[in-house]
């Protein structure tokens, strides 16, 4: 009989425990070799792509939050993207993010600053940041492919359930090897080898076809490179981002 109501007592606890305080790791995480990509207080470990410092004006840490002020909805010309000093190349990366209306940003993975700097975002594969019903790329690309959650311009996300606008979602990459998985408030919503054959053939259908974006070696196919968020004029938050470096798979 005590047996059982240690067990009641103890599942009662669990039950009302504070969840966890945002931007840090449990202990649990920190011995898997997760890392913190943002503290919550500065912008430690970031930089603004293309450049050597953070920007000065545009993108801010607020009540534990990174966000990037409304601008004028165009693509990188106000504060621009930041970029993680570090590079990777097989991980698990997960964050949050939380959209204002009509807005559109994204998470940028292997990304590569080449030469010379296009007018837009660095180039690298997008995990779409997206109000799909007020924001207009929604209706974009082919299939659904620019909504939120989609490999941007190459894969629609499916069967996804976003959350709605004002509360955080939660986003997670995760790659090993040429595998790579998007996943969406805890559902997998993209999945896809990089460099594959049927890869090859959406990025001819799509606008990284274009000569501009191959030059420097194939769309999307490079061995490793930065984290990127996206400046796109709107004004979102992000919070929790962590990853952790895994085996290539074999």
């Amino acid at each position: 009989m005590k047996t059982l109501i240690l067990s009641a007592l103890v599942a009662a606890f669990v039950a009302f425990e504070k969840p966890q305080t945002p931007n840090t790791l449990t202990a649990k995480e920190k011995k898997e070799g997760w890392k913190l990509l943002f503290d919550g207080k500065t912008t430690k470990g970031w930089r603004g792509a293309y450049k050597d410092a953070f920007p000065t004006a545009g993108w801010s840490v607020q009540d534990g939050m990174l966000t990037i002020e409304k601008a004028d909805g165009r693509e990188s010309r106000n504060a621009g993207d930041i970029v993680t000093d570090e590079e990777f190349s097989n991980f698990d990366l997960q964050f949050e993010f939380k959209l204002t209306e009509g807005a559109n940003s994204g998470v940028k993975y292997f990304v590569v600053e080449q030469q010379p700097k296009p007018a837009g975002s660095a180039f690298g594969l997008e995990f779409q940041v997206l109000d799909d019903d007020k924001h207009p790329d929604a209706k974009m690309g082919r299939n659904g492919n620019r909504t939120v959650g989609s490999l941007y311009d190459l894969i629609p996300a499916k069967d996804k359930a976003a959350k709605a606008i004002g509360e955080w979602n939660q986003g997670r990459v995760l790659v090993r090897g040429t595998h790579v998985e998007h996943w969406l408030n805890g559902k997998k919503v993209v999945e896809y080898e990089r460099g594959s054959e049927a890869f090859r053939e959406m990025v001819a259908q799509s606008k990284y076809k274009t000569p501009d974006y191959n030059k420097n070696g194939r769309f999307g196919e490079a061995p490793k490179g930065h984290i990127l968020l996206q400046d796109h004029g709107d004004r979102v938050y992000f919070r929790n981002i962590k990853i952790k470096p895994l085996e290539a798979r074999m």
